[in-house]
């Protein structure tokens, strides 16, 4: 048993804060605790068996002897492996534990990443001493003083590792011995912002509207009784100028800040612009780092060293001993909830609740904010601050402030398909493409799906090819000639027959981005296009050349998906082009609507933001609702009332609140059954305490039915405190459950 971190790790505020997240997300303390810990400490165990004693076969069952057999010819193994090899239940080795015929031991793996350390040598004596004995050191012992030498004409220390490929070990051990050069090691930092070179960026002239915001943070920022801020911005209004001069407010008066966005591509801009205002003051911590920069960022924070963090979700547990604001930026995005593990929490919830523990400011910026944000501030929960206005730039053309930069045009597809245009691009769209090229400018064109198709089917039968774990449609990627599943990454060689029927026609069906790519060379051949999704950009470097390619004009057009509307700032953008506008649109979710208007307001929000008016095409086969007729408009309050006016009838958030519960399991009947029984003890339950409030949603399929080859079933939970209905129910193990979940598909 070793120690993993030297330090205490987690403060009373943390330790309070994991409390709130399990009580609320009704998650395991440990877990809730675990995600403040240092990044990549986790240790795993593996248990090992071995023979110990004889046993009379004649009690053993013939499983229980075919492990003796087994181990008796192996000798000491992991159970992992014994009970693969013989495909036995855990019941049998935990049985002969218990007779005293085998010993189960456990051995730590060690972390995935620890500090990285480096060797250095140094003189140990003053120069003029060891120039008065030089001379007498060069006539015995050559090599060792030139060794000297060279470190006495270094300024800095030297590393061990190159002074031992010029000279060798012997020589600087014997140095050593005698007393001449010390060994020192120092702790390396694994520093993803090192070579970046960030050049000093000063605050600048603030419309009104921005010093009126200004002014309301500064003040509760001053006041002791800091509040929520709620910034509703429309886009290319300066909601990070607001964030950046609120931070230098905060840091002037001995305060830090987490500052987060909501993805990863767009860390490297924020990054960037927070650099340049804030230089070395910055610390990173997102997935896209390795485990042994996260590590190191997360102990820089930890010592005080960055006044500002900078990430995605996980970011707001970094360990700032001084919080005095933190910004989520793009606050109504769904990444900002956590789903795949536990605890199952929403990070704009944690930053409140972090917030209160620490007399912080929180500021949640957006151009489109989550209804139930907008409803808080409605109510007097947040205070909600206004940029209604973008800012027109460059300053030589007066600076100051206009009411629109671009114009939504609803392309009808339905009309286009009439008149006998079967391509994916509507006529204005093409004329519009071919005027922004001809013009010098750029265009980018959102499609929130990937690949090159969005299903393989065979036109003989129709078999469509599914993913054998998720019963999904395989997405074809014409770059690789594979068959791929986004939920699982599964992956099949393209198919050259029906795997059915036999037959050789197979049909790549809908649309994707690979394929988008493909047409726009068709029909403008020369033309320069970068595609940016989850499959072309895979790492934060991949990310940054993209955006630095596209921000300096390497290419005309970019394709991408959904990780491209979220506050990317290209100047030179004046056409956006929404090629399917109804992906998502009618999925059987009560937010699909609230984000197909916020994807596609993001999305118009890319073109005109300086000085030229942006264009903005939205092909359709649903021109007239509401979120797309919202959209084109860029009017977030009509879409709000709309949308508040369904949700106060259906009881749904701000209304009411929910609780999704789902249970996984290989077997489908075995699952449809356990959660047929939950839901019955459920209604008993509720009759018996009279909690008639809380509907009980279910028991059904979730969406996708079967996912990594396990079929899931939900139970849904809708009122104003369905929680208390939970309280008085036994929740069997193997339940997950999600409280207040961003889907209930």
């Amino acid at each position: 048993i070793g120690i993993v971190y030297p330090e205490v790790i987690l403060t009373p505020t943390q330790l309070a804060l994991a409390e709130w997240i399990s009580g609320y997300y009704m998650a395991p303390l440990f877990e809730s605790s675990f995600v403040m810990m240092p990044p990549g400490l986790t240790l795993t165990p593996r248990v090992f068996v071995s023979l110990i004693a004889l046993y009379p076969r004649v009690d053993l069952t013939d499983s229980q002897v075919e492990i003796i057999d087994y181990l008796a010819s192996n000798g000491r193994v992991e159970r992992s492996v014994l009970e693969k090899s013989l495909g036995t239940h855990k019941s049998s080795v935990d049985t002969l534990r218990d007779l005293g015929v085998i010993k189960t031991e456990w051995v730590w793996n060690k972390p995935k990443t620890s500090p990285r350390y480096a060797w250095y040598l140094e003189l140990s004596l003053p120069r003029h001493e060891l120039d008065i004995i030089l001379p007498s050191i060069s006539n015995k012992t050559p090599r060792q003083a030139e060794l000297l030498q060279k470190l006495l004409h270094s300024d800095l220390q030297t590393s061990y590792s190159s002074i031992v490929k010029e000279f060798d070990r012997a020589i600087v051990k014997k140095l050593e011995a005698k007393g001449l050069i010390n060994l020192i090691k120092y702790r390396v930092d694994r520093d993803p912002l090192a070579g970046r070179e960030f050049l000093q960026d000063e605050s600048h002239d603030l419309t009104s509207d921005q010093r009126k915001a200004i002014a309301e943070i500064q003040r509760s920022l001053d006041s002791g009784s800091p509040k929520v801020f709620l910034l509703n911005g429309v886009s290319g209004s300066g909601k990070t100028e607001v964030y950046m001069q609120s931070i230098a407010h905060a840091i002037a008066n001995g305060k830090q800040a987490i500052m987060m966005v909501p993805e990863l591509s767009l860390a490297p801009q924020t990054v960037d612009r927070f650099g340049r205002r804030f230089p070395g003051q910055v610390a990173i911590l997102h997935s896209g780092l390795t485990d042994g920069e996260r590590l190191d960022q997360w102990d820089r924070t930890n010592k005080g060293e960055s006044n500002i963090v900078i990430g995605s979700r996980g970011a707001i547990f970094a360990p700032q001993k001084n919080l005095g604001i933190i910004v989520l930026d793009e606050e109504h995005e769904w990444t900002y909830k956590q789903q795949d593990a536990l605890p199952l929490y929403h990070a704009r919830e944690v930053a409140i609740k972090l917030a209160a523990l620490t007399g912080s400011v929180v500021i949640l910026g957006s151009a489109t904010p989550d209804v139930v944000s907008t409803s808080r501030a409605e109510r007097g929960v947040y205070k909600k601050l206004s940029l209604p206005s973008r800012i027109k730039r460059p300053a030589s053309l007066g600076g100051g402030t206009s009411d629109q930069n671009q114009q939504g045009q609803i392309v009808d597809l339905r009309d286009e398909l009439g008149s006998g245009n079967r391509g994916l691009f509507s006529r204005l769209l093409v004329r519009s493409i071919k005027g922004a090229l001809d013009a010098g400018k750029q265009i980018m064109l959102y499609l929130n799906r990937r690949g090159s198709g969005s299903l393989v089917q065979c036109r003989d039968c129709g078999h469509t090819l599914l993913c054998r774990r998720c019963d999904l449609p395989l997405t074809y990627h014409s770059e690789t000639e594979r068959l791929l599943c986004h939920q699982c990454n599964y992956r099949l060689l393209n198919p050259r027959q029906c795997p059915e029927c036999f037959g050789p026609n197979i049909r790549y069906m809908g649309l994707g981005t690979q394929r988008v790519v493909d047409e726009v060379f068709g029909m403008f051949p020369g033309v320069r296009i970068l595609r940016w999704d989850r499959d072309s950009s895979t790492s934060q470097k991949s990310h940054q050349d993209t955006m630095d390619s596209f921000q300096h004009g390497e290419a005309d057009i970019l394709v991408g998906t959904q990780m491209i509307a979220k506050g990317l700032h290209f100047p030179n953008v004046t056409l956006v082009g929404i090629l399917c506008a109804d992906i998502g649109l009618f999925s059987p979710d009560y937010r699909s609507g609230e984000r197909a208007f916020q994807l596609i307001y993001q999305m118009a929000g890319r073109s005109g933001r300086e000085s030229d008016i942006g264009e903005v095409v939205i092909q359709t086969y649903s021109p007239s609702h509401y979120a797309i007729v919202s959209a084109a408009k860029g009017d977030y309050l009509e879409f709000y009332d709309r949308e508040i006016f369904y949700r106060r009838q259906h009881r749904l958030p701000p209304f009411g609140k929910l609780i999704r519960l789902s249970y996984a399991h290989t077997n489908n009947d075995r699952c449809s059954k356990i959660a047929a029984s939950l839901v019955s003890d459920m209604k008993k339950q509720r009759d018996i305490w009279g909690f008639n409030e809380v509907d009980i949603l279910g028991a059904a399929p979730a969406y996708p039915p079967r996912l990594r080859g396990r079929y899931i079933w939900q139970v849904i939970l809708r009122g104003q405190d369905p929680r208390s209905l939970l309280d008085k129910v036994n929740i069997p193990s193997g339940w997950v459950l999600d409280v207040d979940p961003i889907s209930i598909a």
